[in-house]
């Protein structure tokens, strides 16, 4: 059924792709950043009030802007389904992270331009793609003039990019705004354009900053280097036990040999999505996908200490580190912080002091592959894409799975999205393939019909 179905719904999506190019370019055009020391919160609002303009104007009733406890504006809108058929909830965000260095990019980052099939801007695939897809695919249902073949919520976080929380405070708070059957959380994405998945694991984050300290002040490196303890020497001999000789992440106390079952992911294509140079091996062993969809791993963010250019002689009486461990599913954020933690303690050479301060940590989370809805989406991904879907796992966290798992725990929550690896999300000249787009709104579009039909 959804095979013969994928043809209509594939010309009314077609025919609407300008649309969507005009609507993903107003979308771009907001620096909606989440964050007033970056830009106005008045693009935040303006971006809130496109969104919930859009949502009314495919006919989704009942759409509320709704201030959250970090501040941010969330919207939120239901269309009631047929009765007896299922509710779906489609949750995507229209904040972005900063542009940075605007100098990096080739395009201006908030006006969407397109070049060698892409288009380009700051959020462009992160999230504001997703967000236009949905639009796609409620238009592709004949909304806003057909009747729905399912219930459907709308949910479009004000402050994803900055972890604020607001809205897991609002699902707490208002359950009844997100209650469904299904939810369908568009951002993450596919391993390559045109190659289908759905993203069944996502590691969870326990972040700390070490400081180590072992002199009152600076001292010259002449006169006492040598016997005298250096703390940034210390700090990088601390560091370096975070890794063995493969490159593997080693913490005491935690399983690092975790195998991923699932689709796999080549070396090669990774070696090419990473950009890593030429006769540089990659780290760890066991396969790709095993290292960063089921294993922990542990990034050195930052490090403060002397900048290079104006240096000065001098050996170094403090150091910090700022490091993110990723935590897959099966392990616990907090146990692996403390473990994290009692690591570095021990691993402080010379009596150095460390002191440690820990981050709030974020869940790993884990959907099933069994239920009806994945099923269905998997047949409306192949339909849409002439392939069959993969399941993968993403490296990144998004805490509301866990805190609408917990919410709603019959519930099938289910991840894909129009990011893949050329997107370059979070750095400039960030892009999205409006293939990516088209596609996936056809196979959102199928699914819910599908849903529809099964009732």
């Amino acid at each position: 059924m959804v095979t013969e179905q994928s043809d209509e719904v594939r010309g009314r999506v077609a025919a609407l792709m300008p649309t969507a190019r005009e609507e993903l370019a107003a979308l771009v055009a907001f620096r909606s950043i989440a964050d007033p020391r970056q830009a106005p919160p008045e693009e935040c609002l303006g971006a809130a009030n496109w969104v919930a303009d859009a949502f009314r104007a495919v006919g989704i009733g009942d759409v509320e802007l709704i201030e959250t406890s970090d501040g941010s504006t969330a919207v939120v809108g239901h269309r009631p389904g047929p009765e007896g058929a299922p509710t779906v909830l489609l949750y995507s965000h229209y904040d972005v992270q900063p542009a940075g260095d605007e100098a990096l990019w080739e395009t201006p980052p908030f006006e969407l331009t397109e070049r060698d099939g892409r288009w380009y801007g700051r959020g462009a695939a992160d999230c504001k793609g997703n967000l236009v897809m949905h639009l796609l695919a409620l238009r592709a249902l004949g909304l806003p003039d057909a009747p729905a073949p399912v219930g459907i919520r709308v949910v479009c976080e004000g402050s994803e990019e900055m972890s604020g929380g607001g809205l897991e405070d609002l699902v707490r708070a208002r359950p009844d705004l997100f209650a469904a059957d299904v939810v369908l959380v568009a951002d993450t994405g596919n391993t390559a354009v045109g190659q289908p998945a759905v993203t069944v694991s996502l590691r969870g984050v326990a972040n700390v900053v070490v400081h180590v300290e072992t002199l009152r002040s600076q001292l010259h490196s002449g006169m006492y280097g040598g016997p005298a303890p250096d703390a940034l020497a210390a700090l990088v001999q601390m560091l370096s036990t975070l890794r063995d000789h493969g490159g593997n992440t080693v913490v005491d106390g935690l399983d690092t040999a975790q195998d991923w079952i699932g689709a796999e992911y080549p070396e090669e294509r990774f070696r090419a999505d990473a950009g890593v140079l030429d006769g540089v091996r990659l780290t760890g062993s066991g396969s790709v996908a095993d290292a960063v969809w089921a294993r922990p791993a542990l990034t050195i963010l930052g490090i403060d200490a002397p900048p290079v250019v104006g240096s000065a002689a001098a050996i170094q009486p403090r150091a910090s580190a700022r490091l993110n461990l990723r935590v897959p599913p099966g392990m616990t954020p907090v146990h692996a912080q403390d473990a994290l933690i009692a690591h570095l303690e021990k691993a402080a050479p010379w009596g150095a002091r460390v002191r440690v301060e820990r981050e709030s940590v974020g869940e790993p989370f884990r959907t099933s592959t069994t239920g009806p809805a994945y099923v269905a989406l998997s047949e409306a991904l192949a339909a849409a894409y002439g392939v069959a879907a993969s399941p993968i796992g993403e490296g990144g966290s998004i805490p509301l799975c866990n805190v609408l798992g917990d919410q709603f725990p019959d519930a099938e929550i289910l991840l894909l999205g129009v990011e893949e690896p050329a997107a370059f999300i979070h750095a400039p000249n960030e892009s999205v393939d409006p293939t990516e787009i088209e596609n996936l709104a056809v196979a959102e579009a199928l699914f819910l019909r599908s849903l529809g039909d099964r009732t």
